[in-house]
């Protein structure tokens, strides 16, 4: 018995050694940046350039090798915001008739990114926001996600992606190039600008109208209170006391090609 326990436990070491062997060798022979990729793949399409290329390396990347690369939520969060806003802008510009049917748009299988094709829901509510239910306001898990998803998603979520993903419509965050280095910066600036785009606030009602980002993904923000918390942070507000958020109507008018540098 001892001499099969020592066995079972030499050759459970061995795969595990094995298994991170691998994963080094792919990782010191990888191709590809794929944060700078993911910013290459923007700059093309901001100056009207052809991205097969880039293309054609995210969809034939390998998933360990993607996993291996974007091993922080700063290189995550940059990299995906950059390849779900970027491939908005591609998608649209060449068939803006399917913004028509907005739903079916976001959860089509249309973007071929490591092997696997992926919609855009995937992106923002399984892999950005750590595998949330898209209609559970930010406060319902999904149960079974995927392994795509598992591997890449964030550890943690961070409100203020919402203020940095744009979906093609008028209403959305404009278009910035997000660099894993200094994307903490670029969030805060990214946030502050839309938040004093789309605020305003009655001081003698207490009223503050708010975009209904807020409200679609409420969780995501701490609820209410964390709400009215961000807004009194970023000086929107003057108190948290007695402030009543109103929700503005969401302008899904098509805007493509709005970007911004921050």
């Amino acid at each position: 018995m001892k001499n099969i326990n020592v066995f079972f436990y030499t050759l459970l070491i061995s795969f595990f050694a094995c298994k991170s062997d691998i994963k080094a060798q792919v990782a010191t022979n990888s191709p590809d940046d794929f944060n700078s990729l993911s910013e290459d793949f923007l700059n093309q399409l901001k100056d009207n350039k052809d991205t097969g290329e880039i293309e054609a390396k995210i969809a034939n990347a390998d998933l360990v090798e993607l996993e291996i690369a974007l091993d922080t939520d700063a290189k995550r969060l940059a990299f995906w915001v950059n390849i779900y806003n970027g491939y908005i802008q591609l998608i649209l510009k060449r068939n803006p008739e399917l913004y028509k049917d907005r739903a079916a748009f976001f959860k089509m299988d249309q973007l071929h990114i490591a092997g696997e094709h992926i919609s855009f829901a995937k992106i923002e509510h399984g892999i950005i926001r750590k595998s949330q239910w898209e209609y559970g306001l930010g406060m319902i898990r999904k149960w079974f996600p995927n392994k795509f998803e598992r591997k890449l998603r964030v550890d943690k979520r961070d409100y203020r992606i919402h203020f940095a993903l744009n979906c093609g419509a008028k209403d959305c965050p404009p278009v910035a190039i997000y660099e894993w280095e200094r994307l903490d910066e670029q969030f805060e600036k990214g946030t502050k600008k839309y938040l004093e785009r789309t605020t305003s606030y009655n001081p003698v009602t207490k009223e503050v109208s708010v975009t209904s980002l807020f409200n679609w993904f409420r969780g995501d923000f701490g609820g209410k209170s964390g709400i009215k918390k961000i807004l009194k942070d970023k000086g929107l507000i003057p108190t948290t006391d007695g402030a009543d958020l109103i929700y503005k109507n969401y302008d899904w008018t098509l805007d493509l090609e709005n970007f911004i540098a921050l």
